[in-house]
């Protein structure tokens, strides 16, 4: 069994990743089993370097704020801005302060200068504008949808003022209390204003494709793609804020999900636009459901990866990482008896693995599954082998030398 193991793997490059494909996917996806480890992320930099460079994908979509993102693109694309400015304002979740992140980036930039637009490289965030500690306000998305319709079609057909969202939305901070969400009845999502902005919301993005042949003939693709993220973004925090106020046992599976299908529309943006390599947990890109224990409890919701595979079918594919140890966070040797362990064994440091292969060669039996013994570190689940077409292993990850969040 142990020289059909070792037959499934080969070194991490843009080919092997190619070749566990029957035809090259419209929207790759990397995952990752723990945020923020420099290890994952230099080598998620040299893998999307080579599939760029010799498989023509165009798009870089990170697990960050959709709207903060636009930031990044604008640097990549026409250098608007500063390096500095757009790795404190681009990123959510601290990203911005990870060494690999700002040499994503500036490598981006210099890839397209020089190049004309249609053969430049584009960056996108593809979570909604969101953080641990809640949510952002609705205002920046909605207003800027208001804002671009009401500069390009008959003041008539709006439904209402800018200055009538503004006395909606009220000050920002009853939106970003981080007591409501632990708290529901600190949310204002179910309030009268809110409810009241739902439904304005709903009318400008029918509005808005109501108007779609005008609205490209007088811009471009280009513009017409970012209004409707703006779109996307304010109704799904709208409806984000609706579920943090909600009371009944299901609260918590609302938002993850509505987290994931704000993640999943964004990605079908992105893959509508061409070919695109997207990074983010494994547990927002495989294709099964995803779990987590919150308060004592079993959540359980559909990923963005599985919302998308069902519209994308075998244009979607997703490697999922898998990892040996992470020392310094107590992550030692794994148990032989799992995948993790099963892998290690070979000599490899790091391996593309043909999780079909893998599965072949363990004759059916599914290996144990692995305990972490750190809250931040997902270990590969067995009985997604068949829902992954390959893993790449990372046999030990070092010590981080950058600050950041996870």
């Amino acid at each position: 069994m142990a020289t059909d193991i070792k037959d499934t793997a080969c070194a991490v490059d843009a080919a092997a990743v190619m070749r566990l494909f029957p035809t090259p996917p419209r929207l790759l996806a990397l995952g990752e089993p723990t945020h923020g480890e420099d290890t994952l992320l230099d080598l998620r930099n040299e893998l999307f370097r080579q599939l760029v460079e010799q498989e023509g994908y165009r798009t870089v979509a990170i697990e960050s704020d959709c709207m903060a993102g636009l930031l990044v693109d604008d640097y990549v694309t026409s250098g608007t801005g500063t390096l500095d400015e757009v790795m404190e304002r681009g990123f959510s979740h601290g990203w911005g302060a990870f060494a690999a992140n700002r040499e994503l980036v500036r490598w981006m930039r210099a890839h397209n200068d020089g190049r004309p637009a249609s053969e430049r490289l584009r960056f996108a965030g593809f979570d909604g504008p969101l953080e641990i500690t809640g949510a952002a306000s609705p205002r920046q998305a909605l207003t800027a949808l208001h804002d671009q319709l009401s500069a390009r079609i008959d003041a008539s057909l709006l439904p209402c003022t800018g200055e009538a969202l503004d006395r909606l939305f009220g000050a920002d901070d009853r939106w970003t209390d981080p007591a409501a969400m632990m708290d529901p009845a600190r949310s204002m999502g179910q309030s009268a204003e809110a409810g009241r902005l739902r439904l304005l919301a709903d009318d400008l993005v029918a509005l808005l494709d109501a108007q779609a042949p005008h609205l490209i003939a007088t811009t471009s693709r280009d513009d017409w793609d970012r209004v409707r993220l703006y779109g996307r973004t304010a109704t799904g925090l709208l409806r984000y804020h609706h579920w943090m106020a909600d009371t009944s046992p299901a609260r918590m599976t609302r938002l993850v999900s509505v987290r994931d299908q704000m993640m999943a529309h964004n990605l079908l943006a992105v893959a509508a636009r061409g070919p695109a390599l997207v990074h983010a947990h494994n547990s927002h890109l495989q294709r099964e459901k995803s779990t987590m224990r919150m308060g004592g409890g079993l959540v359980e919701w559909w990923s963005a990866g599985a919302l998308v595979n069902a519209r994308l079918g075998e244009e979607y594919a997703f490697v999922a990482t898998a990892l040996g140890t992470i020392r310094h966070q107590g992550v030692d040797t794994p148990p032989s008896g799992t995948v993790e362990g099963l892998l290690y064994a070979l000599s490899e440091d790091r391996s593309v693995i043909d999780a079909s292969r893998l599965a072949v060669a363990l004759g059916g039996t599914l290996p144990a599954p692995r305990v972490s013994p750190w809250f931040g570190y997902a270990p590969f689940d067995p009985a997604h082998l068949a829902d992954s077409d390959g893993i790449v292993f990372v046999k030990d990850v070092l010590r981080n030398q950058a600050a950041g969040r996870s």
